[in-house]
């Protein structure tokens, strides 16, 4: 994947799979601005690279307009976005509005405001892409997590009308994972029982996302699709 002169926005990537991706990017000689919700250890190797961090808070209008005003102050073009901040969220008794407003701000509302704020930056960016990543448990529903389910199954949305509005120019497009990696506390049991769940069985690692990832942006002649990256769960 050539490098571009216009860096990659990156949302969510101060651990797991949105920190891998941004290392492997920096890696592949990308500019990189990474936004990230509280500070965490993995930051200071992103911007030991070279990488830009901004603090964001996605939970509401203002933090998601405030985060783009400060963007706009580091730079004035993009190759790409990926949204990759999300908000694993379980409603409880008492909480259900809050909670499905905060999972709407982030998966839907940030996604939304920040792609048309920032057309004219990834307009100045040949090619450009912007890439959702979803969750494969937007095909099925959710019962402990409806509200997450419901803002990602909307986010897909997004990827289908924003495909369209932005073509030809910027490329939109979505991943849909499931199971990449465990927590270090998920236990033997747990891992056996939801390794149980797919088709392949395996905990594929991090890597696999940033395949889906790397073709998505190097591909000129895929638009509006969310790649599934579940292991064969829908097999089963």
């Amino acid at each position: 994947m050539s490098a571009s002169a216009s860096p990659i926005l990156i949302t969510g990537a101060s651990q797991r799979v949105g920190l891998y991706c941004a290392e492997r990017l920096l890696d592949d000689g990308h500019a990189l601005i990474a936004t990230y919700r509280s500070e965490r250890e993995g930051l200071q190797r992103l911007r030991a690279h070279g990488a830009l961090t901004l603090q964001a808070d996605f939970s509401s209008e203002a933090g998601i307009l405030a985060f783009i005003a400060e963007l706009k102050t580091h730079t004035d073009s993009l190759r790409a976005i990926v949204h990759n901040a999300s908000a694993w969220l379980v409603e409880t008794p008492g909480n259900e509005a809050a909670v499905f407003q905060q999972a709407f701000n982030v998966h839907m509302l940030a996604p939304y405001l920040i792609n048309l704020h920032c057309a004219d930056l990834l307009q100045r960016s040949t090619p450009a892409d912007i890439i959702h990543i979803s969750d494969d448990v937007a095909r099925k529903g959710s019962a402990k997590r409806p509200a997450y389910c419901a803002s990602k199954a909307g986010l897909d949305s997004l990827t289908l009308s924003f495909a369209a509005k932005f073509a030809p120019r910027i490329k939109v497009n979505g991943i849909a994972p499931a199971l990449i990696m465990f927590n270090p506390e998920d236990d033997a049991a747990y891992r056996a029982k939801t390794l149980e769940k797919s088709a392949l069985a395996i905990e594929p690692g991090p890597q696999v996302i940033y395949q889906s990832l790397r073709y998505l942006l190097e591909n000129p002649y895929v638009t509006g699709t969310t790649l599934t990256v579940n292991g064969g769960r829908h097999l089963k």
